[in-house]
C-alpha cells in the first residue's frame, strides 16, 4: 500500500503506520502532485484547498482520501466517485474552534469592538460605548445545524439566546426549521448564522431577497464558505445600513484582495478564514482521526465521517 501524507502531521504518524506501507511525505504542492499518482491512500491537504483538489484528481489510483476540512467545494467529488474513492472529512476536528470565533464575532459586532480598537489605534479616549447591543433575548437563526452549528447554539444558550436551527431533515426536533422553511421566517431574528457545506445547492443561499428579508438592523455571521452569499448585494445592505454589520470569516475570493470595497466597510469584520486554525490541536486530533479511519479502512469496516459524495458532505 503507497500512502501519501504531510511531513507536517510525520512525528504524529509515523510509527503508528502500517510496517508495510510505502510511505511518501509531501513538503509542498508540487511534492503531493508528484507523489499522488500510484497512492492508494492520501491525506493531502494543504493552505490552499484548490492545490489539494489537483493533488486527488492527479492520485487515479486513490482509494481513500482523508481532509481536515468540513467544505469540499473544491474536491473533484464527481471524479472520486466514478473512481471509487472514499472521501472522509474532518467534521469534529474544528468544532470548537469555529463555534468560538462565531460567538467572538456575534460579541464584536453587538458591542461595535472594531470601533474600540480604531479609537485605541488613534490613542482616543472614548466617553461612550459604540455598540449597545446585547445577545441575552436576541433570537438567532443557525443555517446548517450540524456538529458546528449545534455547538454555537450550545454556546448561545448559555448568553440567553433563543436559537433556531435548519437541518435538512428536522426530525421533529424542537426549535428546528426545514430547508424550505426559513426563508419566510429572516424577519423574526436578530442573528442569521451560517454554518452550512458548500453544495450547489447553497451558492448564493443568501442574496439580495433574503438580505431584504432580514430584520432591520440584524447581523450577518458566516463561518461555512463565502460562495454561500452574494457579496456584492451584502456590501450594499452593509453600506445602507439595513443590516447592522456582518461577521466574515470567510470571503468570495480567498485571499480577498486587497484593494476590495468589502475591506472598506466599517460594519464589516473579516476574519481570514481563521477559525478553524485558532486552536493548538487540530493537527493532533486530526492525526488520530486518520490512524483510525485507516485501521478501519484496512480491516473493511465503516469509515468515521465518511463523505456523501453525491451531497458533498
Amino acid at each position: 500500500m503507497i500512502i501519501v501524507l504531510p511531513a507536517l502531521a510525520r512525528s504524529l504518524l509515523e510509527s503508528h503506520l502500517p510496517a508495510d506501507a510505502e510511505v511518501r511525505w509531501f513538503a509542498s504542492a508540487e511534492d503531493a502532485y508528484a507523489m499522488a499518482p500510484g497512492a492508494e491512500v492520501g491525506w493531502l491537504d494543504m493552505q490552499v484547498p484548490g492545490d489539494t483538489g489537483r493533488a486527488i484528481a492527479l492520485g487515479e489510483q486513490l482509494k481513500l482520501v482523508a481532509t481536515i476540512y468540513a467544505g469540499l467545494d473544491a474536491f473533484p467529488l464527481g471524479r472520486m466517485k466514478a473512481r471509487g474513492t472514499r472521501l472522509t472529512n474532518g467534521s469534529g476536528i474544528n468544532t470548537n474552534a469555529v463555534a468560538e470565533y462565531a460567538v467572538m464575532g456575534m460579541l464584536a459586532l453587538a458591542k461595535d469592538f472594531g470601533a474600540v480598537i480604531r479609537a485605541g489605534d488613534r490613542h482616543e479616549w472614548l466617553l461612550d460605548a459604540p455598540g449597545k447591543a446585547e445577545l441575552e433575548g436576541s433570537r438567532a437563526l443557525i443555517i446548517g445545524y450540524g456538529a458546528i452549528g449545534r455547538r454555537i447554539g450550545q454556546i448561545l444558550g448559555g448568553f440567553g439566546v433563543e436559537v433556531t436551527g435548519v437541518r435538512r431533515s428536522p426530525s421533529g426536533e424542537p426549535n428546528m426549521l426545514g430547508p424550505d422553511d426559513w426563508r419566510g421566517r429572516l424577519g423574526d431574528f436578530d442573528w442569521v448564522i451560517l454554518a452550512a457545506p458548500a453544495t450547489s445547492e447553497t451558492a448564493h443561499l443568501i442574496g439580495v431577497e433574503e438580505l431584504a428579508a432580514m430584520k432591520p438592523g440584524a447581523f450577518l455571521v458566516n463561518i461555512a464558505r463565502g460562495s454561500m452569499v452574494d457579496q456584492e448585494a451584502l456590501i450594499a445592505a452593509l453600506k445602507s445600513r439595513r443590516l447592522a454589520g456582518a461577521h466574515l470569516d470567510v470571503t468570495d475570493l480567498e485571499p480577498l484582495p486587497s484593494d476590495h470595497p468589502l475591506w472598506a466597510v466599517d460594519s464589516a469584520l473579516i476574519t481570514m478564514h481563521l477559525s478553524g486554525r485558532a486552536q493548538t490541536r487540530m493537527f493532533p486530533r486530526a492525526a488520530a482521526l486518520f490512524l483510525d479511519n485507516l485501521a478501519r479502512y484496512g480491516a473493511g469496516a465503516p469509515l468515521i465521517n465518511e463523505v456523501d459524495l453525491d451531497l458533498g458532505y
